[in-house]
């Protein structure tokens, strides 16, 4: 039982740390994706579902404060709707004409300080109550979901992104492109339309 125990308090303080930098450096390069865009091309839809860029970091904005703040009893201190709230049902997902770049990004690293207050205060093994999963979980089980949930979002904004105006990275001083020029991403990309081609042809028979 003992042992049990000090194996515990050793995961327990290198795993919340290695999550909670993860958690901050992933938040970061969701909010990068917005440098440099006009209004329009940060809130266009633009996936057939509406995905845009914008909505994206309201979304995680609205959720990371309900995750880090009424989970654990500790409340998000600024209004916002509650999560069983029908009437703002869908409308995390994006921004209208009176919402500010500026109050949501805003929004959302106001929310980044509160969650990171919820992390330090309590241990992995911490308990809290998700209403909308109607169970009781440990601080771990939220952490690693909201990371992934963010980390699967600052993925479909790389992929909106390259496909506005082609920039790639993490953030603003990373190589970008891999270091490669425009003829290089030509060519690999010939080569891979080259090889689906083919493969088409040779699987579809």
């Amino acid at each position: 039982m003992t042992e049990g125990w000090q194996t515990s308090v050793v995961i327990d303080g290198s795993a919340k740390a290695h999550l909670h930098d993860h958690l901050r450096w992933v938040r970061e390069a969701l909010v990068w994706k917005l440098d440099g865009l006009s209004e329009y091309d940060i809130r266009r839809p633009l996936t057939s579902t509406g995905t845009n860029l914008l909505g994206l970091i309201k979304h995680n904005a609205m959720w990371d404060s309900r995750y880090f703040g009424e989970v654990f009893d500790r409340p998000y201190p600024e209004p916002l709707p509650r999560w069983d709230d029908q009437t703002a049902s869908g409308t995390d997902h994006w921004a209208n004409e009176r919402e500010t770049r500026a109050e949501i990004v805003g929004l959302y690293q106001r929310v980044w300080s509160h969650s990171d207050a919820t992390i330090e205060a309590l241990d992995l093994g911490a308990r809290g109550y998700v209403p909308w999963w109607q169970d009781e979980v440990p601080l771990f089980n939220v952490m690693v979901h909201c990371l992934s949930d963010t980390t699967r979002h600052a993925g479909h904004a790389d992929i909106l992104r390259e496909g506005l105006d082609g920039a790639v990275g993490v953030d603003p001083v990373s190589p970008t492109r891999h270091g490669r020029d425009d003829a290089f991403w030509e060519a690999r990309r010939a080569a891979i339309e080259r090889a689906a081609r083919a493969a088409d042809t040779a699987w579809s028979s």
